[in-house]
């Protein structure tokens, strides 16, 4: 004698080995033995043989009409045996009973389970409802299908089109869209990127990883709220000054100039002027709303996005020829270059030069200040504060920065079209800390940490970056940066481009003017402000080290296929190339020493992750080139 059960929702035949009143010892086809209460047993039967019952009924329950079984049984609830009975019209067998039992489990909207064994038939107003739900059902998956053949055949359904930016950020997975292309790519094998990139959804890569941080970041767009640019708020004395700037030639923020006067006692008053955008823009105003979402500008190679409006840009900017609003600091510099005194004030100055660094570093470098500098404009006030910059730097004990190190600079040709899309780039190494780069930085760091001070003895809050144990991070209380050897340094040289130095300026200028500072102690917006910089701040920079990277891609794909690149081994199987910016891991490194000069084949690019495969050719004769970590602080 054989026995149906139910364990864990599944139907199981089993011959009985022994029973008694409660209770079964049975033997399933498959030799587990089971102890089963005689309540839990479904029915019993002869025949067919245990092993046989299901797959005969299963074959039985295909001819069944689910619909006619509704049809027929009553509205109270029924047993499966009750209804196989009715249903055949004579008492059923095994394989009719467990037949109709299979069938009625297998139509849970028409058949609702009332316990082992019994059912009762939805009624109709459900039944119609869940009928209507399966056929929504059966049209959604019609519908994601269609979207992934399309997408797997190289189409972009208009309907994935319109959320492709959504896709990339925050994909909304109960969206048929979203589902169809999940699908896609789990059929195709592809990443999303590289499913969206083969459909068109983008033009290229770049313009992948471009909408992408878009996305992210800039989710209502890159167009500023309409504005007006306002004027200073107060009447401005004018500095008896010649100042100018040294700025690379795409800089068009220009936030900092200098000038040197000379002292009726001996020595100089050397100007550090700094743009003064919190002069028109006070906190809480409608531009300060739009920095304060911005929080900074985003640099890309080719390309940026600027913290404030380009008319609010012009307005305050340092423009040669204009007399323009800004924050001074003098020092009193003696004729041995010792600092005897410093004050600050809220001034105009009058702006008469942008020196741009193609122009000067030709007849000013490291070689020229070796002998007898050409004439040139600004020749000897240039001179002057490299020769100050150099007591700057050995007073506190730190170079201003990596001399053995490179800088590489961008530039974007964006009206050339080529095979990846375009732009051709131009990728220039410049070695870090040449005579306008420590000038320049020296100055930077002397105000920062002035005004840093300034405003930390006047008992005004600010925000610092302090750096201690190797860590660099943002305080609203004065504390040391080791790695610059100063006691405080409050950002406060680049207000049109970062607003934690629109804020730190504000407060100066607070001071300055003997007002009360926009924030006070203890304040929670500061706090706030600085935080939400410091997250934007490291999302845009590692941004912008991701299309260096991309770029650096495009870069050697123009030296042509034959380009065998050359670097220096980094540390272990890594490698830093000499003529960009790029590391990349060389898993046929051999074992060589850090520093080891080698030369390597380009076998793939990957423009979306962005990453190029290489392997190692040969190890070349020592180059004096090699670049070190870079761990500088940006001034």
């Amino acid at each position: 004698m054989h026995v149906l059960f139910e364990e864990d929702g599944a139907f199981k035949p089993a011959t009985i080995l022994t029973q008694t009143d409660s209770s079964l010892q049975v033997e399933t086809p498959h030799g587990k033995r089971v102890k089963l209460k005689t309540a839990n047993v479904l029915m019993q039967f002869s025949t067919p043989a245990a092993g046989e019952l299901m797959a005969t009924a299963e074959r039985e329950a295909e001819g069944l009409d689910t619909e006619f079984l509704y049809e027929v049984c009553g509205d109270g609830e029924f047993a499966f045996t009750e209804l196989a009975q009715e249903y055949f019209g004579h008492v059923p067998n095994a394989v009719e009973s467990v037949a109709l039992l299979l069938k009625l489990q297998a139509s849970p909207i028409h058949f609702h389970r009332k316990g082992k064994g019994r059912f009762r038939k939805a009624p109709p107003e459900i039944l119609q409802a869940a009928l209507a739900g399966l056929e929504k059902k059966r049209l959604q998956q019609e519908t994601i299908e269609r979207y992934a053949g399309e997408l797997e055949a190289g189409r972009l359904p208009a309907e994935v089109g319109a959320i492709v930016t959504q896709l990339l950020v925050k994909p909304d997975r109960n969206k048929l869209e979203t589902k169809g292309v999940e699908l896609a790519c789990e059929r195709s094998g592809r990443s999303l990127p590289q499913l969206l990139l083969a459909c068109g959804a983008f033009p290229n890569a770049h313009a992948y990883h471009r909408a992408r941080f878009l996305s992210e970041h800039f989710p209502d767009g890159l167009d500023f709220p309409p504005h007006e640019v306002p004027e200073p708020v107060r009447a401005l004395d004018r500095a008896d000054v010649r100042a100018f700037s040294i700025d690379d030639a795409t800089t068009t923020e220009i936030d900092d100039a200098f000038s040197v006067t000379p002292r009726a006692a001996g020595g100089w008053h050397i100007g550090i002027h700094i743009a003064a955008p919190g002069i028109g823009m006070p906190q809480g105003s409608p531009l300060d709303a739009v920095a304060r979402k911005r929080l900074s500008t985003a640099y890309m190679p080719g390309d940026k996005i600027t913290m404030m409006p380009d008319d609010a840009v012009a307005r305050y900017t340092l423009s040669e020829g204009r007399d323009c609003p800004a924050v001074s600091l003098y020092l009193d510099v003696n004729a041995d270059l010792s600092i005897a005194g410093h004050s600050s004030r809220v001034e105009i100055v009058p702006i008469a030069a942008n020196l741009r660094h193609h122009d000067i570093e030709p007849v000013f470098n490291e070689d020229t200040l070796s002998g007898a500098l050409p004439d040139f404009p600004w020749r000897d006030e240039l001179k002057l504060l490299w020769e100050f910059a150099t007591v700057l730097e050995a007073g506190r004990g730190k170079p201003s920065a990596n001399q053995n190190a490179f800088d590489f600079n961008f530039y974007v040709d964006w009206s050339v079209d080529t095979a990846d899309g375009p732009g051709q780039v131009d990728i220039q190494r410049r070695k870090r800390g040449s005579p306008l780069d420590k000038l320049v930085a020296e100055l930077m760091i002397a105000a920062n940490s002035t005004w840093g001070r300034v405003l930390a003895d006047a008992g005004i809050p600010a925000i610092y970056r302090a750096q201690t144990g190797g860590r660099v991070r943002m305080t609203t209380a004065a504390a040391p940066h080791d790695g610059l050897g100063v006691d405080c340094y409050a950002w406060s040289s680049s207000p049109l481009r970062r607003y934690v130095d629109l804020v730190n300026q504000r407060q100066l200028i607070a001071h300055l003017t003997s007002e009360a500072a926009p924030f006070g102690k203890g304040s929670a917006e500061l706090a706030a402000a600085m935080n939400d910089f410091e997250l934007a701040y490291a999302a845009y920079a590692d941004y912008q080290r991701q299309m260096e990277r991309y770029w650096c891609l495009r870069w050697l794909r123009q030296q042509g296929p034959n380009y065998q690149p050359e670097g220096h081994v980094w540390r272990e199987n890594l490698v830093r190339f000499n003529d960009v910016p790029l590391v990349v891991k060389v898993p046929s490194l051999p074992g060589l020493d850090p520093s080891t000069h080698v030369r390597l084949a380009i076998e793939r690019y990957d423009d979306l992750a962005p990453d190029v495969a290489v392997r190692y050719v040969e190890t070349l004769a020592p180059d004096a080139d090699v670049l070190p970590d870079d761990d500088s602080e940006a001034l």
